[in-house]
């Protein structure tokens, strides 16, 4: 009898191969990274036929270190970097185009354009979301007006679009077109309420049907297929489900319950609190989206608060600045100084997104004197990371009306314990970090998991949760809304560095 469930993490930088037991901890994993394209200024691709070599590799890698076959394993769920867009040929399998990355703002003229138009409101309210650069929509449209012939070729029905998730689900089966509730509602294309693409949407962007993969369950008993015989595991193993990366995250902290809330830090950082079966719609800059959807069970939804740069700034300051060797001295050099030096660090590479939505903005370090040094710049870039999820903290707490008490985190970047300090300090609330750090993987596990009753139900999971460490905020309030005043000082030197 099998005893262990796989999940694939493609996420932003690099892509994993997880396998857990059922008590959730992990057996064994691979992981490798994938090149980052930056074509020009603002666009940001990524090789999809690169993404699935890597996908091939770490399978193979985690099965040999693991010494284990298709048999030992009841079942593979999947969970990706969302947003990032692939369209590639039905018939030969090739993409026309290299993906183009949620981070990527192409499409800034596209969203002016809808935005122009009146769509912003409807859009809105069907879809949860604003009309930016971040959502796949517009970049399906972009691919469609630029790639030559591929408008008239989507027409005749000769393309398919997808996430991450489809990409590798169509790849893994050998054709099984699907996509889940929580990719499906960060295209602009899904009717929250309806949970399927929505006509309306689909003309106001003008995309084709035909393009868009079918919305399933997060989790779903009916399965999206089986992995093919001559894939990477070598066997047919259940595909029961997968959910974008931060939903997957949510399910991994087993936040089931409304009021909880999570937040990752990764290439971004995604907060997302879990609101029930109500469909909130923010007041204050929050995304609305399906949380999770667990078989023919009513769909969750989440309020997310969604910021482009968290860990990519330290790997900013590691790859073009420099500044750093590895992303681990940060966490040293940013001790070595008492504070920033009155420095701030906005790092609005890609634009700001939530709960400010500017994709005019540019990134900026202000407060500069001859005593900031390099240190100083790290640990405001450390600093930047946590005054930015307090901003959507305080858009979550506006939004439901309820003061979070505490914090789950996970994610990379919560092995620096001095950032996790920061982040107790700057958000004055308590941080939890669980055992398993890696929740996204083991979200999509779970998912798997529960389709194929490996585990009996979500409230099963919940023993499966431990804490690893807490931090307590240990500053006093004075000095805390000192720092958060000066960061949206800083804050608002970024804007309108894009002319329209």
């Amino acid at each position: 009898m099998p005893q262990y469930v796989g999940a694939i993490d493609s996420g932003t930088t690099s892509t994993r191969f997880m396998l857990f037991d059922v008590a959730g901890n992990v057996v064994a994993y691979d992981q490798r990274e994938h090149r980052q394209i930056f074509p020009q200024s603002g666009w940001v691709e990524h090789d999809p036929l690169e993404i699935w070599e890597r996908t091939r590799e770490v399978i193979g890698a985690t099965l040999a270190k693991a010494r284990l076959t298709a048999a030992d394993i009841a079942a593979v769920g999947v969970t990706n970097q969302r947003e990032t867009t692939v369209i590639w040929s039905k018939r030969t399998g090739e993409p026309i185009h290299n993906a183009i990355v949620w981070q990527d703002t192409r499409t800034d003229q596209i969203c002016r354009h809808l935005q122009e138009a009146g769509h912003a409101e409807r859009l809105y309210y069907k879809t949860g979301l604003p009309v930016a650069t971040y959502f796949a929509g517009p970049k399906i449209r972009w691919l469609l007006e630029n790639v030559p012939g591929a408008r008239k070729q989507a027409e005749a029905g000769e393309l398919l679009f997808g996430t991450v998730d489809t990409w590798l689900v169509w790849q893994l089966t050998g054709g099984a077109h699907i996509t889940d509730v929580t990719n499906a509602s960060r295209t602009m294309l899904m009717n929250l309420e309806t949970l399927d693409w929505d006509d309306e949407l689909l003309g106001v962007l003008d995309i084709p049907r035909s393009l868009l993969p079918t919305i399933r369950p997060s989790s779903d008993p009916a399965l999206y297929g089986k992995t093919r015989k001559d894939g990477p595991f070598q066997g047919e193993i259940p595909i029961g489900g997968a959910l974008g990366d931060q939903h997957a995250a949510t399910v991994g902290q087993t936040c089931f319950s409304a009021g909880e809330a999570k937040n990752t830090y990764g290439t971004g950082c995604f907060m997302l609190l879990n609101t029930g079966r109500d469909i909130v719609r923010s007041k204050n800059g929050l995304l609305t989206t399906v949380g999770y959807q667990f078989g023919d069970q009513a769909p969750i939804y989440a309020l997310e608060g969604s910021i482009a740069m968290a860990g990519a700034t330290v790997q900013w300051l590691r790859d073009s600045l420099q500044l750093i060797s590895h992303a681990a001295e940060t966490e040293t050099l940013a001790q070595s100084v008492a504070d920033s030096g009155g420095c701030y660090l906005v790092p609005a590479f890609s634009g700001l997104f939530a709960p400010h939505w500017r994709s005019d903005a540019r990134g900026v370090i202000v407060g500069l004197t001859r005593y900031v040094n390099r240190a100083h710049i790290a640990r405001a870039a450390l600093e930047s990371i946590c005054y930015q999820t307090r901003e959507v903290l305080d858009a979550m707490n506006a939004d439901s009306g309820v003061l979070l008490q505490a914090l789950k985190v996970d994610g990379g970047a919560t092995a620096n314990n001095f950032l996790m300090q920061l982040q107790a300090d700057i958000l004055g609330v308590e941080v939890i970090r669980p055992r398993v750090a890696e929740t996204t993987s083991l979200g999509a596990a779970y998912a798997a998991g529960l389709a194929v009753g490996f585990w009996p139900n979500p409230e099963s999971l919940r023993a499966n949760w431990q804490v690893d460490r807490s931090w307590q905020p240990v500053i006093d309030e004075a000095a805390r809304q000192t720092g958060f005043a000066g960061w949206k000082k800083a804050v608002t030197k970024t804007f309108d560095w894009v002319e329209g």
